[in-house]
């Protein structure tokens, strides 16, 4: 039996923000922009991972959380508490600069880590943490 990842969800506070940074500064594909009871969500993903898809939705996607829950959730991402994602990369240092230039919000120049990856790391618009990877043995 095969498992494999089909979606994950990054919590972004203004997708008209978040959308130009994981389309035009990223590079990947949006595959889906839909609103549901006031809220929206888009999918992208990338060309070489047809079957994996990146959700960006709103901080508490969940039509029925009070307005406490939302507010303490939207507090926990404008403070970069919630998680990101890493991916990888052929070329970390490529992927740092091309990223930097285009104004990402460096959180780690590339590095060489012990545990066997090099990699760097940014904040994306809504301020959650993504790494950017390589193992050192590829």
């Amino acid at each position: 039996m095969d498992i494999n990842l089909s979606q994950c969800f990054i919590a972004v506070d203004d997708h008209d923000k978040a959308l130009p940074f994981y389309r035009d500064v990223l590079g990947l594909e949006v595959r889906n922009d839909v609103g549901f009871e006031g809220m929206r969500w888009v999918t992208v993903g990338s060309r070489a991972q047809p079957g994996v898809d990146i959700v960006l939705e709103p901080p508490l996607a969940d039509p029925s959380a009070s307005a406490a829950d939302r507010q303490a959730v939207a507090e926990l991402l404008a403070k970069g508490l919630l998680r990101g994602v890493i991916f990888t990369t052929d070329d970390v240092d490529a992927t740092f600069e091309r990223i930097r230039a285009a104004g990402g919000e460096v959180l780690q120049e590339p590095i060489d880590q012990p545990y066997g990856v090099r990699d760097c790391a940014f904040r994306d618009p809504s301020g959650n943490m993504l790494r950017f990877a390589r193992s050192r043995g590829k």
